[in-house]
């Protein structure tokens, strides 16, 4: 975990692929303890840090997470996600290339719980959630395409889903037809720029996150 941005009201991470941002049934510490016992440490609070969780990642996914630090910044947070005021962009390493290279993606996605993974659909279908993004191709290495993703909809495993219905599952990504996982358990997914006006300032904060410290990402700079 890096600290990215920190302001009285809320708290900005790069979070690691490894990292769960609430708890789960594995029992890890969930990276809100990690970011309250930083702000403990921080600022030696003898009692209790609140730390809201405005929205989640993926495990296997890196990148930018906001963290609200009061209830205030918390309610108006949750608001704005669910108002889509918050724009979030992704980066994407995949092994196809599109066959456009840029669009926009429309599919109805049916979750299975059980499963733990959405199936995407061109038409509407009962249970099925619309699911819209646009993607571009931004860079592209020896073996891999990077695609720059910017979400319109929030919906499980969005991203993952819809880019491999398009043929071009996520590097890493076994669960949505990627060949091999990566050995640190990854997928090449990241959370990697976020703007939005300040839930109490109301200033424009825009924030990237740097990419994960490999090879296979740097050869795209």
């Amino acid at each position: 975990m890096t600290v990215i941005y920190e302001d009285n009201h809320i708290i900005v991470v790069n979070k690691t692929a490894s990292e769960i941002v609430q708890g789960d049934k594995t029992g890890d510490t969930p990276l809100s303890e990690t970011v309250k016992q930083y702000l403990k440490d921080k600022y030696q609070k003898p009692g209790n840090v609140f730390i809201g969780v405005t929205h989640r990642l993926d495990r296997p996914v890196s990148g930018l997470v906001i963290f609200a630090k009061t209830s205030k910044a918390l309610s108006r947070l949750n608001e704005m996600f669910k108002n889509s005021e918050v724009k979030k962009t992704y980066w994407a390493i995949v092994k196809n290339c599109p066959k456009q290279p840029e669009g926009e993606l429309v599919h109805y996605l049916v979750r299975n719980e059980k499963q733990n993974k959405s199936y995407a659909y061109d038409k509407e279908v009962p249970n099925s959630k619309k699911a819209i993004l646009n993607y571009k191709l931004i860079g592209h290495s020896d073996h891999y395409f990077l695609l720059e993703v910017d979400l319109k909809t929030g919906r499980h495993h969005q991203i993952r889903c819809q880019l491999a219905k398009m043929g071009c599952p996520i590097k890493g990504d076994l669960k949505y037809g990627s060949a091999r996982s990566n050995p640190d358990g990854s997928i090449c997914l990241h959370a990697r720029h976020v703007r939005f006006v300040h839930p109490v300032s109301k200033e424009l904060i825009e924030l990237d996150a740097p990419v994960p410290d490999s090879n296979l990402w740097h050869g795209f700079q």
